[in-house]
């Protein structure tokens, strides 16, 4: 089981590694959703094997590459059902056009990692929110220096949107908009 885990993990940090190396966003995309349903459709560890991924089609309007802005420090703790309190300082924030701006926090346990989730109002998307980049499982999108590559298209839905045995930590405040985000993966 630890092992399925870590190979799970192991193809996911693949999979991205083969998004960044591909130098079209949509032929990335691409691949990013077809990996995923294999993933998911033949992978012990998956959450939902029966699950039937579903995306928006890639649209270059929702990807971005913008610089990590300095904020005040900000830590929260989020609670969950099955991993204890789960805490994360933010570490910037981004801007991303007419979407507005969202937090990018840092994951403050063993190993760390950054995490941008987003909860936007699209009636398609999984009400408590997608995860954008989430580094600590592999889902990184790229960037140099101060910037980070923020593409809306890789947008996924967490493990517990399929199963309620998982523990998921859910978009914060500063993760929520107003705009219906028609891009990633939808319900």
């Amino acid at each position: 089981m630890t092992l399925e885990l870590l190979d799970w993990r192991r193809r996911v940090a693949a999979i991205y590694a083969a998004v960044r190396a591909t130098p079209d966003p949509a032929e990335a995309h691409a691949r990013w959703v077809a990996a995923r349903a294999e993933l998911f459709a033949t992978h012990p560890q998956s959450a939902d094997r029966d699950a039937t991924l579903r995306y928006a089609a890639y649209d270059a309007r929702w990807r971005f590459e913008v610089e990590l802005r300095s904020v005040p420090a900000q830590r929260i703790e989020i609670p969950t059902a099955t991993d204890g309190v789960v805490p994360f300082e933010r570490i910037g924030r981004v801007e991303l056009g007419e979407v507005g701006s969202l937090d990018v926090w840092w994951l403050a346990s063993y190993g760390g990692g950054v995490w941008l989730p987003l909860r936007d109002s699209n009636p398609e998307t999984y009400g408590g929110g997608r995860y954008v980049l989430d580094t600590v499982k592999g889902a990184d999108l790229g960037g140099s220096g101060n910037d980070l590559v923020v593409d809306l298209n890789f947008a996924y839905n967490p493990s517990c949107a399929y199963d309620e045995a998982w523990a998921c930590p859910l978009a914060p405040p500063g993760n929520v908009v107003d705009v219906a985000v028609e891009a990633g993966e939808l319900v």
